[in-house]
């Protein structure tokens, strides 16, 4: 036992209560010894008690207080408590009158200190063992001394209970302690509970806001129209990959997770995207080329980074499909490519074209003109003139391929322009090669210009004619096509809608990628130089962009070449007469008979043009802009028989400007229009107006002289 806490807890502190005075100084006597043999029976009696040898020279010397009603026995019990000296033991007598009697007395104390030990002192069997529990309830604490009492018994009594009084007073100090410490540690397993609590919340809260992370992503990494893919970093294969990525690879997912399917057309991509991703470094827009399942080339711009998913690396894949991105970037520099060279084309064409006229015309004049001219000269004439119609074609070329040329469409029958261009092309294509002609019977009629479509049927068979040097067979056919939303969309310049197509097919020597992507440029050529001018399938574009239709090529080496030409059917349209007029004459007849009215504002254009008309017998009236003519208009108006008029002029008033004034004063006035400028500047309504005439420069004396007549025609029959 603790003898410190046993000494602070030791208790000699005894109450009497009796209303005899007598009793009390038999109490003192006894509890206050002053024998030692009394004394060492006690020790004796204590040690057979509890088993403890006392201690050495403790002394029995209990301290009594006497109360000698149960009124002051309980005030007495109150005071020693609040001076913090109480009573470890109160003998009680039974009968104390007039006051309460023991019981009551026993009763009144315990309420308010249960821990006090009482022995009851009766002379009488006033009450019995039985009333006096179910009187004071407690019985662990209550004695009964018997009167008159032994003074060992009394002693052993107060020593008894005090030792007991001190006992409760321990266990209940190392109760209270026991319940301080459990309290202390329950509030530590709080603290603990509350914090092992508060560290689950968190990592729930964690592991829910993962979970819903995980969630998000899974759902972003599916749902996302961007093709992506989970790449294992130790080993081949994938953990996931979404939809768009396996549609634009166009496999199976179990191919592509196990690593099956291969479709980098470069060796070498996986490996440089693994190696930067290994060293940490993002890769960003990295340029590559993918093959799909259909083994279809396509262009791919490559994203990736680390990922980590339960500790384990992977790397993180995303393609963006580029290719049509590719294709448009291609066609907008061909668009581009063609538009400077239909700038550069507009720019030159009125001066050049302007002085082709006149080499041309004074070159025919000349030849024409002098029968007994020398053979040497003569050869030089022809020279000049094959030089300047080649650069005629040239310039037309450029103007067809820019879409800038002068041309009137109408409604066309194509198997009609094909048959009167194939007595040409039998001879032009030479013997060996074998010409097939599969023409679909009752074709829709297009809206064309017929120039252009001649031209366009035999820039293809000459083309397919130069790839079978050794000879071959050349097929030509036309048919209806119906072009639906789903064609367009594979290929880029359709459009959706009905179409007449041309197809020109040989067997030749076919080209390769590199080739095809070049053919329709202007000047590209793989003939042997001085043997094309790589001009041909560049005009045949143009002039089909022109029409708003398109051109599709298929050839391969060692396959030949098979071209389409789709051109818009005109909806509603109707067959103009081909009834044939006998050819105009080109002579004016009597001489003066014919005033025309010739405004140019070239100068030696004009001088040429006023020489070859004179030649022909007509009055000529010459100005050299719309002001001019004006005056002249003004002085010489109903000697006009007919108006020869550039489109454009310097100054304010135009050749159209010029025209509709004069047409206002004399509507019968016939009119020719003539420019060397591309269709983009003179105005689109030219192709519509078949009420006046049009000569596009240049042009030679007989052309000129049967514009003139067929635009006066009428004048002559009048006359």
């Amino acid at each position: 036992m603790n003898t410190s806490l046993e000494s602070e807890c030791f208790n000699n502190h005894i109450l009497v209560i009796d209303d005899n005075p007598a009793i009390h100084q038999d109490f003192r006597k006894i509890l206050s010894p002053i024998d030692s043999d009394l004394e060492g029976e006690l020790d004796a009696d204590e040690a057979s008690l509890f088993g403890d040898a006392p201690s050495a020279g403790r002394e029995l010397n209990f301290q009594i207080d006497s109360a000698f009603q149960g009124q002051e026995g309980l005030e007495k019990v109150r005071a020693a408590v609040l001076a913090g000296t109480p009573y470890a033991v109160a003998f009680v007598d039974v009968r104390m009158p007039p006051g309460w009697d023991g019981i009551e007395t026993i009763s009144h104390i315990w309420k308010e200190f249960p821990d006090l030990q009482i022995v009851i002192c009766t002379a009488y069997s006033d009450y019995s063992w039985e009333d006096i529990a179910k009187a004071v309830g407690n019985t662990d604490h209550v004695l009964v001394l018997k009167k008159p009492f032994d003074n060992i018994e009394v002693m052993q009594m107060a020593c008894a209970l005090s030792k007991k009084w001190q006992l409760t007073q321990i266990a209940n100090r190392q109760l209270a302690d026991l319940d301080a410490l459990v309290a202390q540690r329950t509030a530590e397993l709080n603290k603990v509970n509350a914090w092992l609590t508060g560290e689950i919340a968190q990592r729930t809260a964690a592991q829910d806001l993962l979970t819903s992370s995980e969630e998000r992503f899974s759902k972003a990494f599916h749902s996302s129209p961007v093709p992506m893919a989970i790449q294992r970093a130790n080993g081949p294969g994938f953990l996931d990959a979404n939809e768009r990525f396996l549609a634009l690879l166009g496999a199976e997912r179990e191919s592509v997770l196990t690593g099956e399917v291969s479709f980098w057309v470069q060796p070498g991509t996986s490996h440089q995207i693994n190696l930067e991703l290994a060293a940490h470094h993002a890769v960003r827009d990295f340029a590559s080329t993918i093959r799909t399942s259909s083994n279809e080339i396509r262009e791919v711009l490559i994203a990736a980074d680390n990922l980590e998913l339960g500790s384990e690396p992977f790397y993180l894949l995303i393609l963006q499909d580029i290719t049509d991105r590719v294709r448009l970037e291609n066609e907008l520099r061909q668009a581009q490519k063609m538009e400077a060279v239909g700038r550069l084309a507009a720019g030159v064409a009125h001066d050049f074209n302007n002085m082709l006229t006149v080499i041309l015309g004074y070159a025919s004049m000349m030849q024409n003109g002098s029968p007994r001219l020398d053979e040497k000269l003569a050869s030089y004439l022809r020279q000049v003139e094959q030089a300047a119609e080649r650069a005629t074609a040239l310039t037309r070329q450029l103007l067809a391929y820019s879409r800038k040329q002068i041309i009137q469409r109408r409604p066309l029958q194509l198997n009609e322009i094909v048959h009167q261009t194939v007595g040409m092309l039998r001879r032009v294509i030479g013997e060996h090669i074998i010409l097939d002609m599969q023409l679909a019977p009752d074709l829709p009629l297009i809206y064309a210009d017929t120039t252009s479509m001649d031209q366009v049927i035999m820039n293809l068979a000459l083309n397919s004619r130069d790839a079978m040097e050794e000879g071959g067979s050349l097929t030509i056919s036309s048919t209806a096509v119906e072009i639906d939303d789903a064609y367009c969309a594979h290929t880029p310049d359709a459009q959706p809608g009905r179409f007449v197509c041309l197809t020109v097919k040989d067997n030749g020597h076919g080209m390769d990628s590199v080739t095809l992507n070049r053919i329709f440029e202007p000047f590209f050529t793989t003939k042997e130089q001085g043997k094309g001018t790589g001009m041909g399938l560049a005009t045949v574009y143009g002039v089909l962009k022109q029409h708003e239709g398109w051109i599709e090529v298929e050839s391969a080496p060692r396959r030949g070449t098979t071209i389409r030409a789709y051109l818009p059917v005109a909806e509603g349209a109707v067959l103009e007469s081909t009834a044939k007029t006998s050819e105009p004459i080109a002579e004016a007849g009597a001489e003066g008979e014919i005033t025309i009215l010739l405004v140019e504002d070239e100068d030696m254009l004009r001088e040429f043009v006023s020489t070859a008309l004179s030649s022909l017998g007509y009055r000529v009236l010459s100005a050299c802009n719309g002001r001019e003519a004006l005056e002249v208009w003004a002085e010489s108006r109903n000697e006009v028989d007919l108006l020869l008029t550039d489109v454009v002029m310097p100054e304010s008033i135009s050749g159209r400007d010029l025209a509709h004034k004069l047409i206002i004063d004399k509507p019968d006035l016939k009119v020719i229009f003539t420019s060397g400028y591309s269709a983009e500047l003179i105005g689109p309504e030219f192709e519509q107006d078949q009420e006046h005439g049009f000569l596009s420069k240049p042009y030679l004396t007989e052309r000129l002289a049967q514009t003139v007549a067929a635009q006066l025609n009428p004048v002559r029959q009048a006359a």
